[in-house]
């Protein structure tokens, strides 16, 4: 399958995650699409749901498209999403024989990000993460899923001034 990301289904997951961010979330959003068409949107959950595992915004999209389409596996769909997947949700696009994957920032945008916050606020600024990037989990998994990083990264690095507000 031959994929073209479209701007129109990253500006889709960027409106999700300022709706995440206005809900006192971070701000992380994510789109599925199939045949030209939105299955499904996903939200980031994580403080106001106290979930983090099922409130990651790829997490709730893939949750929300399986229910959708009546079956386990999302063969034919792509993931728009405005950061490169963490560990668990590269993982659970793998394992939802998902095509693709199209995400603005990078893990190093969001390392850089994170490290400004935590010199502005005298090391206050707490992040978890696995240093495990996207390329690795699908040079690892089967199936192979396509990626497409820093698709629209400009917009997307924008998304940082919603963090903490």
């Amino acid at each position: 399958m031959t994929i073209q990301p479209e701007e129109k289904y990253m500006q889709l997951a960027i409106e999700a995650a300022k709706t995440s961010a206005a809900n006192g979330d971070y701000g992380h959003g994510a789109v599925i699409v199939k045949d030209g068409e939105v299955i499904s949107t996903g939200f980031e959950t994580l403080k106001s749901a106290n979930d983090p595992v099922n409130g990651h915004a790829e997490i709730d999209a893939i949750r929300k498209a399986c229910s959708l389409l009546g079956q386990p596996y999302l063969s034919g769909c792509v993931m728009y999403c405005t950061a490169e997947p963490c560990p668990m949700c590269m993982s659970a696009i793998i394992w939802a024989k998902m095509d693709a994957a199209v995400y603005a920032i990078t893990r190093d945008d969001m390392i850089a990000e994170m490290e400004r916050l935590k010199a502005e606020s005298g090391g206050k600024f707490s992040w978890r993460q696995i240093a495990i990037p996207a390329e690795y989990i699908v040079k690892h998994g089967e199936p192979k899923v396509q990626l497409f990083p820093g698709f629209m990264r400009d917009v997307g690095l924008a998304l940082f001034e919603l963090t903490g507000k």
